[in-house]
């Protein structure tokens, strides 16, 4: 497909640009419960004039844009009070994030034991594959531990799989798949006891569970407060509201986030250092996360958590309520799954994506996730009207996922794991494909 051989006038662009998003989910009336943390008009106006601001500057060099450099400092100065950590860096994502304390812990497990030849991190089978791409990026191993009936990890399995090449345990609050939270209070004590470094991954809970208690919500320790935690992610683009990307990695003090810095001294281009993975950081997503939070201030963010918190009990009820449907674990907060009894739950899901709802499917067990965000109040009745039909229809008829459904059923089910991930390499491999 060739570049175009004149080019559009700006009206031609932005039609195009609509049009082209016509058949995307629709996140604005909550029908989308994945991907979008849609806070409502007044933000998105907050952070959308905050980031074409700052368009064009450029988070690499701090000295040529002072003011990144005062925005960027003021957001990890409000995470560290938050989170009752010492210092932290802004980056892209929680991906990024992650993968900055994964490097921090191996780096420091270099400096600080150099006995170790070939160092591990200890994570749930829940954790977010982010730390399986971050060890097969830094080169190092990682070792996945069960979890509970809960759900949550589990805590003695866990403690038999802790080596002499374990440098870092990680929890998770709120886990992806099932929105529980992992024991970081028994997780972090035995790090501690073992010299270990513990990282809490926050990305997904960490702005819902900082003002659950002030919500109404249940509170939970999970953060810096928390003996034995050293660093922790928490994602500002999620329960944070900022615009992507936007993340924050903490940690318990200044010297443990340096071995996450890199440096070279001996470039013709001349000395470079970077906080983070990336070089050119946009200076819109900066701008954007400080705006969001000086917009919202601590008020904003717990009359949100508030919403979230009572929208998503509302889903929980009336699902746990529902002939054939099943919460899985107890999750508490904003994120929940739930699965089918007796009847194929990807077929529920796909008769709920016919009728324009979005949701994300699970594997181990089957079930379908929500993450529940602001835009959902008002579409709890008219969400909870059309699952119980959807899940009547499927139980009444005997009903199975067809098409994409049962093609995702049927990759879960598979016992070569290989075979399913070639396959989902040759789908990747084809998403350059217009």
């Amino acid at each position: 497909m060739p570049i175009p051989p004149a080019g559009a006038d700006r009206a031609t662009v932005e039609n195009e640009l609509a049009a082209a998003r016509a058949n995307d989910a629709d996140w604005r009336h909550g029908r989308t419960f994945s991907l979008v943390y849609y806070a409502g008009e007044d933000v998105l106006a907050v952070i959308r004039a905050a980031y074409s601001t700052y368009i064009h500057e450029n988070g690499l060099s701090l000295d040529a844009f002072p003011s990144l450099r005062r925005f960027e400092s003021e957001v990890i100065a409000f995470c560290a009070e938050l989170y009752g950590a010492a210092t932290g860096s802004l980056t892209s994502g929680g991906t990024e994030s992650i993968l900055m304390a994964v490097k921090a812990a191996r780096d420091h497990a270099r400096a600080h034991h150099p006995e170790i030849v070939a160092p591990e991190i200890l994570v749930p089978v829940t954790a977010h594959p982010a730390f399986d791409k971050a060890a097969a990026l830094l080169g190092i191993g990682i070792v996945h531990a069960p979890v509970g009936a809960d759900l949550r990890v589990d805590v003695e399995a866990l403690t038999a799989l802790v080596g002499p090449n374990t440098i870092l345990i990680v929890g998770t609050a709120y886990t992806f798949p099932h929105g529980v939270v992992d024991p970081i209070p028994a997780l972090a004590a035995l790090a501690a006891s073992r010299g270990i470094l513990c990282h809490v991954d926050a990305c997904l809970g960490g702005f819902v569970l900082a003002f659950a208690r002030e919500a109404g919500g249940e509170a939970v320790d999970f953060d810096f407060r928390v003996p034995g935690v050293t660093s922790m992610s928490a994602d500002l683009h999620k329960y944070g509201y900022a615009a992507k990307g936007a993340s924050v990695v903490l940690y318990r003090d200044r010297a443990l986030r340096r071995h996450q810095f890199f440096v070279t001294t001996d470039w013709p281009g001349g000395i470079y250092g970077s906080p983070t993975m990336a070089g050119t950081r946009p200076g819109g997503g900066i701008a954007a996360a400080w705006a969001v939070i000086r917009h919202l201030g601590r008020e904003g963010y717990v009359r949100l958590s508030r919403v979230v918190l009572e929208t998503s009990r509302r889903l929980r009820e009336g699902i746990a309520a529902t002939p054939g449907l099943l919460i899985l674990g107890d999750p508490r907060h904003s994120v929940f799954s739930f699965t089918g009894e007796g009847l194929d739950i990807f077929a529920v899901d796909e008769r709920m994506r016919a009728l324009g709802w979005h949701l994300d499917r699970l594997q181990r067990p089957a079930g379908v996730q929500m993450i529940v965000t602001p835009a959902h109040e008002h579409v709890v009745d008219a969400f909870l009207a059309d699952l119980r039909a959807c899940t009547a229809e499927v139980r009444e008829g005997g009903l199975a996922a067809v098409a994409d459904g049962a093609i995702y059923g049927a990759l879960t089910s598979i016992p070569d794991r290989a075979l399913v991930r070639d396959l989902v390499l040759d789908w990747i491999d084809g998403l350059d494909q217009p």
